[in-house]
Order: structure tokens, then C-alpha cells, then sequence
């Protein structure tokens, strides 16, 4: 049984994060999207409230689990008997990061491999910071984000949906 894990702050989940997601489950028997609590960040939504999001708008796709994690991820890899970690690639300054943490991943653990996607085109410019900006100054986030999430982002910086 092929399992992978996609981890991230999904801080919010965005449509590219969606779209990683849906391409990787394909693959594997089963994708466990692990929502990592960083202690050293502060981010806009509780880790609580990101797992609810993101089990929100995967509950369709029957091989995804949702849940939270501390600390490093091929510990956490290795506690859900992953064989994969599955990461989204937008840029090159992306590849140059997601190498040097694939190959640090592997010195840890040679049994865990990582799979690299390359981001959608149509979602190739997005990330969270995007949407949190965007949202900040009242723009229209409904190209950004699952539809569940819109209100949950307007919500956080006080602002009436459009």
C-alpha cells in the first residue's frame, strides 16, 4: 500500500494546495495532508482551524486524510507509515528550497522519498501570503481559495464578503 503525506501550514488552503491534493491522491493508496503547528509562526488560523478547512473541502475524495503535526516530518512519516511526502512546486526558487529539504529528508530517513508536482499554471502565481494580502485590502479571493474558506478569510481581517 502506496501512502504519501503532503504537509503544509495551509494558512489558509488555497485552490493550488486543492489541486496538489487531488493530483497526488490519484497516486498513492492513501494521501495524508498534514497540517504542520509551527510554534515559531504566527498564523492567521489556529491548527485546529486549518484541519477543519482542509476536511472541509476534501471530504469528497475518499483517500485523504486530514491532521495535524509537531515537529519533523519524516518522524511523522514514519508514525504513519508513509513511504512518500508529496510537495508542490510553483518556481525555481521553490525547487532550490524543496531540494536541499528532500535531500536533508533522505539523510534522515533513506526509506521515505519525496515526489515533486509542479503547480497548475492557472494556480502557478498563488499562495497563502497571496490570499491573506489580497483579503487584507478587500479584494475578491473566490479564484483563490474552496469556496468553504472565502467567508472563513474575510471573517479573520473583519471585511464583508464580496
Amino acid at each position: 500500500m502506496k501512502k504519501a503525506i503532503y504537509p503544509g501550514s495551509f494558512d489558509p488552503v488555497t485552490l493550488g494546495h486543492l489541486d496538489i491534493i487531488k493530483r497526488s491522491s490519484k497516486i498513492v493508496d492513501e494521501l495524508i495532508v498534514g497540517v504542520l503547528n509551527n510554534n515559531s509562526k504566527s498564523p492567521l488560523f489556529s491548527v485546529e482551524n486549518r484541519v477543519k478547512m482542509l476536511k472541509e473541502v476534501v471530504k469528497d475524495i475518499p483517500n485523504v486524510e486530514v491532521m495535524s503535526f509537531e515537529g519533523l516530518l519524516v518522524d511523522f512519516a514514519r508514525e504513519m507509515n508513509a513511504q512518500i511526502i508529496v510537495r508542490g512546486l510553483r518556481a525555481v526558487t521553490d525547487f532550490e528550497y524543496e531540494l536541499q529539504m528532500s535531500q536533508t529528508n533522505m539523510v534522515l530517513d533513506d526509506t521515505i522519498d519525496t515526489i515533486f508536482f509542479t503547480t497548475s499554471l492557472e494556480y502557478a502565481y498563488l499562495s497563502s501570503s497571496t490570499v491573506k494580502e489580497a483579503a487584507y485590502y478587500g479584494a475578491d479571493i473566490s479564484r483563490f481559495v474552496p469556496e468553504p474558506v472565502i467567508s472563513q478569510v474575510y471573517d479573520k481581517f473583519k471585511i464583508k464578503e464580496k
